[in-house]
């Protein structure tokens, strides 16, 4: 005696798979990860819309991916080449004298070796 499937019933197998077409996650605006979810419209790893950020201090590799220099650091990375100036700001570069006219004319034989000397150039 042989069973006969009833054609209007749908399983959980192979088949039901290919019916699966909603997505519940997408990107994230704040993060950048595909956590955000539709329904509950909130991310689930920085818990975008919140105003502050998903962290719970579990996991010292979760920590270490996110934190500064992990990123582009559109306003630390300039830091330290402005230390070296002691953050000044609003100012021009002072003009520089030319020492190039002196060099090219010692190399043309203008001026003798004993005078480029005193002007500072070296051979």
């Amino acid at each position: 005696m042989k069973l006969k499937k009833s054609g209007n019933v749908q399983g959980n197998g192979t088949e039901s798979f290919g019916k699966r077409r909603n997505k519940t996650h997408t990107l994230c605006v704040r993060c950048g990860r595909h956590s955000f979810h539709f329904q509950n419209s909130r991310c689930s790893t920085c818990a975008f819309p919140a105003t502050r950020k998903r962290t719970y201090n579990w996991s010292v590799k979760a920590i270490r991916r996110k934190t500064t220099r992990t990123g582009r650091m559109r306003y630390l990375r300039h830091g330290p080449r402005r230390f070296k100036t002691g953050f000044r700001e609003g100012t021009e570069a002072a003009l520089r004298k030319k020492v190039a006219a002196a060099s090219t004319s010692v190399q043309e034989g203008i001026i003798s070796p004993s005078k480029e000397e005193k002007i500072g150039g070296k051979r």
